[in-house]
């Protein structure tokens, strides 16, 4: 409907109600024409059948009904007249003219013209038929002499019927009459319409074009008058229109134009400022790199003078001295870590601001760390007296993979701050398992103390950099204010969180979450319940220790008895209960209790053989009788709490065991080598540096040679070869990583085998140890330089397990080192301590050995490269487990030649020749 145009809507509005209109007058009219033509047929019948009623009944008086035949003969020339017929009183047929009469279907009702004539009328389709009676009227009877009959008597009956042929066709004819007319009408009236439209739509459709146009932005159209009141208001309202738009176009334009100018002088400004910007950004990097690399090079300016400091003093306190030069060695040494413990602060805040910190993923022990931790930090807790402990719940996973390091820094940064600002009571750090899935478990470790607290105010600059809480006497801060900034960092690049919960004169509790994944390579080595079946006597003071100890016995599956003093334990040990008692574990006493009524019981109890004990002693316990105890059935162990340690004491004083010989005796464990056949080339610039280095590394028995540049270090290397090389990174003249260039340059023209290279150097930045690998250099070591830093380098990097004691120093020469074939010292250090479990190990290795060394040969014969990578493979993480340094060495060698796509056919001739060894040796034994 909405589609119709206004032309047809009013051609619809008009057409339609005139169409009706017409019809209905035209249908009454017609209906009134045809009620006229019906009533003419009857009053026809009726009169035709009066006038043969006279002649009719004459001619039946008379007894001539043949009288009549003319004028029925006559009759069927009137208008519709089809037949006529005469019939006696009893109905016979007398006289007939015309077709047969079509039988009737119908009688109509009496009309009022034929009222008491006694006419009879009947229709069909095709017919009506009048029936009027002949009777014998008195007039008649005289006149015709019939006194036989009387007045009134019904003589006989005249039929006459008339067709409607006529009268059908007079209605057809007067029906297409009318239908012609409405028709004439209709169109008359569309035409008249239609051309009253056209004066209309006409109008309309100017003013659509005009609006059309002014769309089109075509704003001066104007329209004229329309010659309607209506259509001139339209166009009017239009006209106004267009011109309200015209004048707002010109207003907008103007707009656009000032807008467009503000825009090009903002972009202009923009510009400009984008220059700056960059130019500001430039300065700013090279002002960043300035700062890293004035951070670097003031680590190395610091650094240099601390190696020597710490270096010496380490040195002099292997001197005898008085009491007072030891007090001053101590000053110095203790100032010398605060002032390193400073600059590694600043330089790990530096690494973290600028995004250079990058976190390590490797397998660790839970439980170890956090113990480890607390035994380093236990010294200082115990001299203000305040309780140490670990809670490591049950349900928290220990085989854990992240960067270790960086957790223990968190965790003793935040129990370091806890052990400075208590001074009485305890600090404890609690593990619990947060959340877990098939790959991570998520931590919440609490630092809780009972020291003194923070205020509100004071947690809000708390974790801000280089920012104190207060200065006043209680709190004494110290240090730099980045501790706990550092650690918030590291939590938060943990994808943790970390907060705080304090309350002033009570304590505080520092908590954080981290995620971590989980590993296979760091599970617990220590057995399920070992000591199951046990009775153990417990007697702990403090509370917390006692719960963290009652947590590791029962780990060990003992069965527990707790004891509130020492008092009580001892009549219970002398009752007839105490017999079931094997070991008794006793806490040292708080602060200021004297340590003797302890060791006189432990004594007597190993006297009498009553039982067994260890004495969990603070650090700082100095007790010359401790060292007296009997070693069978005591034992003294410093808190806190260290679960490995505890459970090699109880098993040791519960299932001692004979030391296996196999393992700690016979030449053929000797070494094969003196490790003085190590050569070692230091190069560094610094006097006093060199000294130290030198001076660590002779006591450690090595063979040692100094230059103090990279040009006299490249003269050297010409004329001899050394096992490993300490490099000092930047020097005058040629500098480390130059120098380490030429070396590999050498190396690689001569064919040589590479010779480890070790930076020594004080950059901390993650940076320098990447330029420092890339150069060609194998590991690094921060300064200041310690005797295990060293010894630790010498053992990964040369295989040897060197002494401690000095020797002295011998020629020169270019024999090989040769490793241990089997190191009872390491095995024994691999298994944790356990002597039955290192000799399990071995034997293990032994027993796989001839079927590893023929899938080996099998392997080298069919130069299956892939079958035998992965039977080294496998063989290099048997021997990590077993003291087995030369058998080790070979094949990290061959693995990596394997690896790197080389031909290895030395290593893999030299690991076959080791694995002969090492069952020859096993043999022997």
């Amino acid at each position: 409907m909405n589609e119709i145009g206004i032309k047809t809507r009013i051609l619809l509005m008009t057409l339609v109600p005139s169409g009706l209109l017409a019809l209905a007058l035209g249908g009454y009219f017609s209906w009134q024409q045809l009620q006229d033509l019906e009533q003419q047929l009857l009053e026809r019948g009726q009169m035709t059948a009066e006038h043969l009623q006279g002649p009719a009944t004459e001619a039946l008086l008379a007894g001539q009904p043949e009288r009549l035949r003319g004028p029925l003969a006559r009759a069927l020339n009137y208008q519709d007249v089809r037949a006529a017929a005469l019939y006696d009183s009893e109905r016979r047929l007398l006289e007939h003219s015309g077709p047969q009469m079509q039988p009737t279907e119908r009688t109509l009702p009496e009309s009022s013209l034929a009222a008491g004539t006694g006419l009879q009328i009947q229709a069909s389709k095709h017919s009506t038929r009048f029936t009027l009676p002949l009777l014998a009227s008195p007039g008649l009877l005289e006149k015709a002499n019939r006194p036989d009959l009387e007045a009134d008597a019904l003589l006989g009956w005249l039929e006459v019927e008339l067709s409607h042929g006529n009268t059908l066709l007079r209605s057809y004819q007067s029906l297409l009459t009318t239908l012609v007319l409405i028709l004439i009408g209709l169109v008359v009236t569309g035409l008249l319409v239609s051309t009253m439209g056209r004066r209309i739509i006409g109008p309309v459709a100017q003013i659509n074009q005009a609006i059309a146009r002014i769309s089109k932005g075509q704003l001066d159209v104007r329209l004229a008058e329309q010659g309607s009141r209506e259509l001139d208001d339209l166009a009017s309202g239009i006209n106004t229109m267009a011109q309200a738009l015209q004048s707002a176009q010109g207003e907008l334009q103007q707009n656009v134009d000032q807008a467009i100018e503000d825009l090009q002088q903002t972009l202009e400004t923009i510009e400009v400022q984008n220059i700056e910007l960059d130019m500001a950004r430039k300065t700013a990097q090279e002002a960043n790199r300035i700062k890293s690399e004035f951070l670097a090079n003031m680590s190395h300016e610091l650094r240099t003078p601390l190696n020597g400091i710490l270096g010496f003093s380490n040195l002099l306190e292997r001197t005898e001295m008085s009491p007072r030069q030891e007090e001053y060695l101590g000053t110095i040494s203790k100032s010398a870590d605060n002032l390193l413990a400073i600059i590694n602060e600043i330089l790990d805040f530096s690494k973290i601001e600028a995004g250079k910190l990058v976190l390590e993923n490797m397998p660790f022990n839970l439980r170890d760390l956090v113990q480890d931790t607390l035994t380093m930090l236990a010294p200082a807790a115990h001299q203000k007296g305040v309780e140490l402990v670990s809670l490591i719940y049950r349900d928290t996973p220990l085989s854990l993979s992240g960067d270790q390091l960086r957790l223990k820094q968190i965790l003793s940064n935040l129990i370091s701050n806890a052990i400075k600002f208590t001074h009485e009571g305890s600090v404890c750090l609690r593990t619990m398992l947060e959340d877990e899935d098939d790959d991570q478990v998520t931590l919440r470790l609490s630092v809780t103390d009972t020291g003194v607290g923070l205020t509100p105010s004071q947690q809000k600059s708390l974790f801000k950099a280089f920012s104190q809480v207060d200065n006043s006497l209680s709190r004494q801060p110290g240090g730099t204010g980045l501790g706990l900034v550092i650690t918030k960092r590291l939590v938060e690049q943990m994808q943790g969180e970390i907060g705080l919960k304090s309350v002033a004169g009570e304590g505080s509790e520092f908590w954080l979450t981290l995620r971590l994944n989980k590993s296979s390579q760091a599970s617990d080595d220590l057995p399920a319940q070992p000591l199951l079946g046990f009775r153990v006597a417990v007697c702990e003071p403090q509370p917390l220790s006692q719960q963290a100890l009652i947590h590791c016995l029962q780990d060990l599956g003992l069965e527990i008895s707790l004891f509130p003093s020492l008092h009580a334990l001892s009549t219970a040990l002398a009752s007839t209960d105490g017999d079931n008692i094997k070991l008794v574990v006793l806490g040292s006493p708080p602060a200021g209790t004297p340590l003797s009524p302890v060791i006189a019981c432990m004594r007597e109890w190993a006297d009498s053989g009553r039982c067994k004990s260890i004495l969990m002693a603070s650090t700082t316990e100095q007790n010359e009788h401790l060292e007296n105890l009997p070693s069978a059935h005591c034992m003294v162990l410093s808190k806190p709490l260290c679960t490995r340690k505890l459970f090699r004491a109880a098993t040791h004083l519960l299932q001692p065991r004979n030391e296996p010989a196999n393992l700690i005796q016979g030449p053929a464990f000797e070494r094969r080598a003196n490790p003085d056949s190590v050569g070692v080339l230091c190069v560094d610039d610094n006097p006093a540096n060199l000294k130290l280095v030198e001076t660590f590394l002779r006591e450690m028995g090595t063979r040692v040679l100094t230059v103090s540049s990279g040009e006299r270090a490249l003269e050297v290397l010409r004329e001899q070869r050394f096992d490993l090389i300490f490099m000092d990174v930047q020097m005058p003249g040629m500098d480390g990583r130059q120098t380490t260039e030429e070396i590999r340059l050498g190396e690689s023209l001569s064919g040589q085998s590479p010779t480890p290279i070790i930076a020594l150097t004080a950059h901390a930045l993650a940076d320098e140890r990447r330029r420092l690998l890339k150069c060609g250099m194998n590991d690094y070591l921060s300064k200041p330089i310690s005797p295990a830093q060293l010894r630790e380098c010498l053992k990964k990097w040369t295989g040897y397990q060197v002494g401690q004691a000095a020797s002295d120093e011998t020629p020169p020469s270019d024999a090989p080192p040769a490793p241990l074939v089997l190191d009872p010292e390491e095995s024994l250090r691999l298994a944790a301590g356990k002597q039955d479990l290192a000799a399990d190990m071995l034997d293990m290795l032994l027993t796989d050995l001839p079927s590893v060394r023929t899938r080996i040969a099998q392997a080298a014969d069919h130069k299956d490269l892939n079958e035998l990578l992965e039977a080294v493979h496998k063989l290099h993480g048997a021997t990590r487990y077993c003291g087995v340094p030369e058998l080790r060495q070979c094949c990290l060698r061959a693995e990596t030649r394997l690896k790197e796509g080389g031909s290895a056919t030395t290593e893999i001739t030299a690991l076959m020749q080791a694995i002969e060894r090492l069952l020859e040796t096993a043999s022997v034994e």
